[in-house]
């Protein structure tokens, strides 16, 4: 059985497989202070209330945009699973060309959504990840790694607000049924919900006005499917997409 990390800046994704088969996943809060025998533990739980072993795992994948968190999750690894895991990063084989300045600078994220979007529906392609950030990503006819943009995501938006404006409170994320509001927290809905799908259908707009072409776009992550309701640019929601792509690339580097 493959066990699978997409270890992002707010939520820690993982997931067992069974061959191509998706057994069980899981998502939990990513926390810098936490050490490999906390995450050990917290798995080991999250094992048990499926029926699953840990002696059940013979193999590991990570993905991390959180380096911190590398050395604690190999050591998490090793000492609880007795294997060395497999990090998405330099010198990884990706089955893919990644068409960028310094491909060193790549989020492990993106390559891996890259991958797993490509394998699920081919190209020509634009991921978007709906996250701590927003990506967009341009996945070629084959399979290249075109580039992309990065934007700031809804929970940096909202924190923003919250923490640079004394009067504005912490909000909850739901979009409101109104673009104009007569109070503060449906104003602030309003402004970061609506806000965030005319950025993502203004950029999927000029990508495609850019590339020429018409092309599918597929988003992911823990937002997505609150944007897609209100996006007229989004074709596909995938929520285990980056799952897919770890996957797939382990099955490459074997």
């Amino acid at each position: 059985m493959l066990l699978v990390f997409d270890i992002g800046n707010s939520n820690i994704v993982l997931g067992t497989y069974e061959g191509k088969k998706l057994l069980k996943h899981w998502r939990i809060s990513t926390d810098r202070q936490k050490t490999g025998d906390e995450y050990g533990m917290l798995i080991n739980n999250l094992f048990h209330f499926q029926g699953i072993r840990m002696t059940d795992i013979d193999a590991i994948i990570i993905s991390s945009v959180v380096p911190p968190l590398i050395v604690p999750m190999i050591k998490m690894c090793e000492r609880y699973f007795h294997l060395h895991p497999l990090i998405v990063g330099p010198g990884i084989k990706t089955g893919i060309r990644l068409k960028y300045e310094n491909p060193r600078e790549i989020g492990a994220d993106r390559i891996v959504n890259a991958v797993g979007a490509f394998e699920q529906y081919g190209g020509p392609l634009i991921v978007i990840d709906i996250g701590t950030a927003t990506t967009f990503d341009v996945v070629a006819n084959n399979g290249d790694f075109l580039g992309g943009v990065i934007a700031p995501g809804i929970g940096i938006s909202t924190e923003a607000l919250f923490m640079r404006a004394a009067k504005l409170p912490r909000i909850e994320l739901v979009t409101p049924k109104n673009v104009v509001n007569r109070n503060t927290i449906g104003g602030m809905q309003s402004g970061i919900i609506f806000g965030c799908v005319g950025q993502i259908d203004e950029i999927v707009r000029r990508i495609k006005d850019e590339m020429r072409m018409e092309m599918t776009v597929i988003a992911t992550g823990g937002y997505a499917r609150m944007i897609q309701r209100e996006s007229t640019t989004i074709d596909k929601i995938d929520h285990f997409l980056t799952l897919t792509g770890l996957r797939v690339l382990y099955e490459r580097n074997m």
